[in-house]
């Protein structure tokens, strides 16, 4: 089983766009999809609006999206040929306790893609990549902290990028979020 795990920087940086474009070039990959959204930052990671991302009876949940043609992200993932696709919700910094469950859908997956950065504290990912634009003032705690574990770093050809000496940097050229170079790298690191 390989697991991919695409980070990003901010909101609205391209993070779903590179997951659903990677389930869609990889196809024989059989991807089960999960989004991971933390809640209780004051702002949704969805929208920008205050956050109705809560899960009603505990501090997290996980479910399966099932609708194909919806709008939400999972539903892109479903779209782009994932198999299965989840969304993982839990309040800031409670992530870990949802991992049993997290776990166990990994464990019936064939091959895994997830979006997030936080999950990347508690699992060792095959390939960790990071979606950055150097253009956006907003930066994620979480996008900080784990950005020098990044294999590549995912990168609009418009902007210049410094980053660690040992990372590839891919770059892409919006609204296209997965080149065929990236396509390559990921081949060649499963």
């Amino acid at each position: 089983m390989a697991i991919i795990v695409i980070g990003g920087q901010s909101r609205d940086v391209g993070k779903t766009s590179a997951v659903a474009g990677l389930i869609s070039a990889l196809p024989h990959y059989h991807w089960t999809a999960f989004k991971i959204t933390q809640f209780g930052h004051g702002r949704c990671s969805l929208d920008g609006k205050p956050c109705t991302c809560a899960t009603d009876d505990r501090c997290w949940a996980i479910t399966e999206e099932k609708d194909r043609n919806g709008k939400s992200d999972t539903s892109r993932f479903l779209a782009a040929g994932a198999k299965r696709s989840f969304w993982v919700r839990t309040e800031q910094g409670r992530l870990e306790e949802a991992l049993p469950v997290l776990r166990k859908r990994i464990a019936e997956s064939e091959n895994v893609i997830i979006e997030s950065n936080s999950i990347v504290e508690f699992i060792e990912p095959d390939l960790y990549m990071t979606v950055l634009d150097p253009g956006l003032e907003d930066f994620k705690t979480s996008a900080q902290r784990f950005l020098n574990r990044a294999d590549a770093v995912i990168v609009p050809e418009s902007r210049a990028w410094q980053g660690e000496p040992d990372q590839r940097a891919l770059r892409i050229c919006p609204p296209a979020y997965v080149t065929p170079e990236i396509v390559a790298f990921v081949n060649e690191r499963l």
